[in-house]
Formats: structure tokens, sequence, C-alpha cells
């Protein structure tokens, strides 16, 4: 597919106060949003309002290599009861990640946002990573590969440490494909406990512009990493 690199400015040019706001408008088209991840560009609106494109300076992202697992969560995975699966209910783990949080006010992943990264999935750039016990969805996480890079976009959980796991297994699959990144978006201790770190905006677009013209590994994916 020819993905245009026009329909954004300049990431650059992105504010600092909201940090990363870069365009409004648009839509949530397959072109788009392909444009969007190769340079580093994500939506992130709340349901009603405009399309707000995003490039938040500094980054977070995680290195696969660096993923860490505590003792802890290293004897959830091998104790936890949790079966890993890779791409077999999409829409299920988005609507997971949709569903109201203690503490939080609504969702920004709205059914249009489903709709549109349904779409993604089924041209085979979306994925999903699930965390399954005695036949029920308890938690993952969904984000978009393009080239040898993963841009996280959502994760939740339903059961202790469901999400975690899901993100090591996706980081030890990832290792083993050669992939460079995790994108992570926005800081958040919660990440920093798995290994994710702050990288200047610059940085972290010089990467990207390397990884995501790599071969791209089309979906939907099957595990081949050791467990």
């Amino acid at each position: 597919m020819n993905v245009r690199s026009d329909f954004f400015p300049p990431v650059e040019t992105a504010l600092a106060d909201p940090n990363g706001l870069l365009a409004m408008g648009g839509d949530l088209s397959l072109p788009r949003l392909l444009a969007a991840y190769r340079q580093g560009i994500f939506p992130w609106f709340n349901p009603g309002d405009p399309i707000l494109w995003w490039s938040p300076d500094p980054r977070m992202v995680l290195v696969p290599d660096d993923i860490r697992v505590t003792r802890s969560l290293d004897k959830r995975l091998r104790n936890g009861g949790y079966e890993l699966r890779v791409d077999s209910a999409f829409v299920e783990v988005m609507r997971g990640c949709a569903a109201p949080r203690p503490g939080a006010d609504g969702t920004w992943i709205s059914p249009a946002m489903i709709a549109a990264y349904t779409r993604l999935f089924d041209a085979g750039y979306a994925h999903s990573i699930e965390s399954w016990r005695d036949g029920q969805l308890l938690g993952g996480l969904y984000g978009v590969a393009l080239g040898r890079m993963f841009y996280g976009e959502s994760m939740f959980s339903r059961a202790a440490d469901a999400s975690k796991v899901a993100l090591v297994r996706l980081a030890r699959q990832l290792q083993r494909w050669e992939f460079g990144l995790i994108d992570c978006q926005m800081e958040t201790a919660h990440l920093a406990s798995l290994g994710a770190r702050t990288w200047p905006r610059a940085a972290f677009t010089a990467r990207l512009a390397e990884l995501v013209n790599l071969p791209h590994r089309p979906g939907p994916w099957s595990f081949d990493a050791p467990d």
C-alpha cells in the first residue's frame, strides 16, 4: 500500500504544552493511520471531540531485550496458569482496554477507534497479545506493527499480572524476530518498572526511521519463541 507522508506537519512542530499535540482533524482511515505510525504519530482524543494527533517529547520506549522480569513476575509466568495467545481475540482485547477503570472517567477507546484498529488488524498491521485462563480472557494488550517496530496502544487486566505476562511474552517474541523497539508513548511508573525508559523525540524518530523500513511481518501472528 502506498502511504502518504504529507498528512501531517513535521513532528518537531508539536506543542510543548500540551506535550506533543501536533495536529487536529482528519480521519481514522487506514492510509492516514499508517502514515501517522510511520512518523511516530498516534491519535488520542475523547469521544465526540475532534481527532487529535500526538508526538510527545520525550517518548517512553521499551527495547525488547530490556524487559525487566522480577522474581514475582517470573513466578507468575511459570505458575500463574495463564495461556498466552496472539491475534485470537483482537476486538475483545480492545473492548477490555475500553472498559471502565477505577478512578477514571470514560475512555478514549471509542467505537470509532475500535472500528479503525480492527481495519488495521484485518490488514495485518494490528495485533493483540492475550492472557487466558480456563477459557476466559483475563488481560492483554494491543498495538500496531510496521517493519520491525511495535507500537503499544493499551493494556488491561482482570486478574493479577495478566497484562504484564502478555507484555513479557510479546517482548520475548519480538526479540526473536529482531524488532528494535516497543513504543510505550507516555511515561508511566508501571512501564518503567518493566524496563521502559524515555528517549528524546529526535532519538526516537531516528531509530523509528530505520525500523519501519525493514521487512514487514504481516498478521495474524503466531508465537514461535520459547515461553
